[in-house]
């Protein structure tokens, strides 16, 4: 096993960790705070100690964790930036072709942009390929940037790469192991739900209720109703808990005597039909079907169904 990796102190020890909102960053020491410097690269200029580089020549770090960006807060961020200016520079690196990768602030070039700005200030680092990447995940974890499936896939990442355990990821990012735990379990459901996750229409709440439910036919159930309905937190639990025993009840039975198929494709038209949990219990010449229903609105809709 390759040696683990880290970063030492945390995050503290190589970015600022404030709010990603346009507040004061640190000025960078090593970099002179008189005006325009020849070292400056090419087709920028120094300003106060940051460099001041043309938003359209910082470039998306391809480790970025952060895939999706709110329209309605990024214009909000422009309207302050048109006001104020860029308070908190960008953390970049130079990618030696006239371009910049940014390790910390693609939301705040992005909302540059948006504001007209010519110029966006700029403090350059650098770093190893793996420790670029390590940096850019922390810094998005630890300022809440991410939604639950880009913080999942961030410690995912994160582990992979430094060969970490989930209580050596939790340290390292200042969370404690079972929101980690928590949040990687939301990667073993299918991306349909991981995307209505990010969308916010199912909350990681919702998502641990579709988990407790013991197979992948029950689970698409019970995610259509959280999402048809608008069930809450405590709702899907209770209906997930209802799933779950039946299921135990449905392998039971189904382990004292082999199943014909016809039943099996019977029993998803029913599901698919009533929007519910349905199990045929019998064969092929008698046997009883057990329809679930949740209120009374549920029953009435079943009702209807069956032509009451």
């Amino acid at each position: 096993m390759a040696p683990k990796r880290g970063l030492g102190k945390g995050l503290s020890a190589l970015l600022p960790v404030e709010d990603e909102g346009n507040q004061k960053f640190p000025a960078e020491p090593s970099l002179p705070v008189s005006g325009n410097d020849s070292s400056a690269p090419a087709g920028t200029r120094r300003k106060a100690g940051e460099i001041m580089i043309a938003p359209d020549r910082l470039k998306a770090n391809p480790g970025q964790p952060r895939k999706y960006f709110d329209e309605d807060e990024l214009a909000e961020l422009a309207d302050s930036i048109r006001q104020q200016g860029i308070i908190q520079p960008v953390i970049a690196e130079d990618a030696g072709d006239g371009t910049f990768t940014i390790i910390a602030g693609e939301r705040r070039v992005r909302a540059a942009r948006l504001a007209g700005l010519t110029e966006v200030p700029v403090i350059l680092r650098s770093y190893s390929g793996e420790k670029r990447m390590e940096v850019s995940l922390i810094e998005n974890i630890q300022r809440s940037n991410l939604n639950p499936i880009e913080e999942a896939s961030a410690y995912k990442q994160l582990m992979d790469m430094g060969e970490l355990s989930q209580e050596e990821t939790a340290a390292k990012v200042g969370k404690n192991r079972a929101t980690v735990a928590n949040a990687l379990r939301l990667l073993k459901l299918p991306q349909e739900m991981q995307e209505s996750i990010r969308k916010g229409e199912l909350s990681p709440g919702h998502a641990r209720a579709i988990l407790s439910v013991p197979n992948a036919k029950a689970q698409a159930l019970l995610f259509r109703e959280i999402v048809k309905k608008g069930l809450s937190v405590r709702e899907a639990e209770k209906k997930a808990a209802a799933l779950g025993n039946q299921s135990k009840k449905t392998k039971t039975s189904s382990k004292s005597r082999p199943r014909a198929p016809e039943l099996e494709a019977m029993e998803e038209k029913f599901i698919k039909r009533m929007g519910t949990k349905v199990v045929i219990n019998g064969d092929l010449n008698k046997g009883t079907i057990l329809i679930d229903y949740y209120s009374m609105e549920d029953l009435d809709r079943l009702y209807e169904i069956l032509g009451g």
